[in-house]
């Protein structure tokens, strides 16, 4: 399945049916007046958050979503039916924005979140309505309103606690099939994730949390260079970063080049809670390891976890590491709810 994650749409609601001029005429009820009953009120968009869907594929081949209008009334005071409304389907993280004004319309995280994206018109009034003591027999009745109609686009950022950041080739993919049942594209070339990658990582104590492998980034991503910013967003609903670096090259450099990045594209997003997972120990001799880990430690001020993703050495400190960042984030988020 190909992964979208930007789609444009036009949302259009239904318009409310209009009233009815009718009036009443039974045999054993000469003077019945006016009957003419309410238009129905029309559908609305709505989106729900899905959690088996994930990516924004669907939307490439049906950008357009309208909604059905409402019912007009009909004598003998009947009301029209309402206008179905039109509920679209959409994975967790969903963020919708008017297309004119730019405006957040909507951000949907948890499966079962809804929101309305285009509001209904309401249904005019039947002539039954504008009876009065010196209007007895009145011909009128409205119309019913217009349904909102607009461009959104709709932007997917991954939901995960975790984001796996670094240079290409750092090992990203590596490890996050190391940590997770997770089984992204892995090969030796400059690239070769081009999409995010997501994976559920079991705790022992039954705790879990997801991990985002977000593609590789160069020097000038946050101006668009190599993959650019496209992939920059799904990192800004994670709570901690975990910075894979190549020990087989200049480590120091390569965790400064990353973390300027993220500093350009988000400087609240670069403070936030973060270790290092110096990768690729297996290629280095255990005392270089060491002192390339001491030193990137102290450099850094961030706690470095020396791991082998390809033989899978050290990933229960890891994850032991990971674990607990989440949980002091998540107890601070409960305790200062924005």
């Amino acid at each position: 399945m190909r992964f979208i994650d930007e789609a444009r749409v036009y949302v259009h609601a239904g318009k409310g049916g209009d009233g009815a001029i009718a009036f009443l005429r039974e045999k054993y009820r000469p003077f019945g007046g006016p009957a003419g009953g309410d238009g129905g009120r029309g559908g609305e968009v709505v989106f729900v958050v899905d959690e088996g869907l994930s990516t924004l594929l669907d939307f490439k081949y049906q950008p357009r979503l309208v909604a059905r209008d409402g019912e007009a009334g009909r004598g003998k005071q009947q009301y029209g039916h309402k206008g179905d409304d039109l509920t679209v389907r959409v994975p967790p993280g969903t963020m919708v924005f008017d297309e004119e004004s730019g405006a957040l319309l909507a951000d949907l995280v948890v499966p079962g979140d809804r929101a309305v994206i285009a509001r209904a018109g309401e249904g005019g009034k039947g002539n039954m309505h504008f009876v009065s003591s010196t209007h007895r027999a009145p011909r009128i009745a409205t119309p019913g309103t217009a349904g909102e109609q607009r461009w959104v686009k709709l932007e997917l950022r991954l939901v995960a606690e975790v984001g796996l950041i670094g240079l290409p080739n750092a090992g990203k993919s590596t490890l996050l099939a190391a940590l997770s049942a997770a089984r992204p594209k892995i090969a030796p070339y400059p690239f070769t994730t081009i999409t995010p990658n997501l994976g559920n990582v079991q705790v022992a104590d039954e705790r879990s949390f997801n991990v985002a492998d977000i593609p590789g980034l160069i020097e000038g991503a946050h101006e668009g260079h190599g993959l650019g910013i496209r992939f920059l967003r799904h990192i800004k609903r994670t709570r901690v970063l975990v910075y894979v670096i190549d020990i087989g090259g200049d480590a120091e450099k390569d965790f400064a080049i990353v973390r300027g990045e993220i500093a350009a594209f988000d400087e609240e997003l670069a403070a936030r809670p973060a270790l290092i997972a110096l990768n690729k120990i297996d290629l280095a001799e255990p005392r270089a390891a060491a002192r390339i880990a001491r030193a990137l430690a102290k450099r850094t001020g961030l706690k470095v976890l020396p791991i082998s993703a390809e033989e899978s050495s050290g990933i229960d400190p890891l994850i032991e590491a990971i674990t607990a960042q989440v949980w002091i984030s998540e107890s601070a988020a409960a305790a200062c709810p924005s």
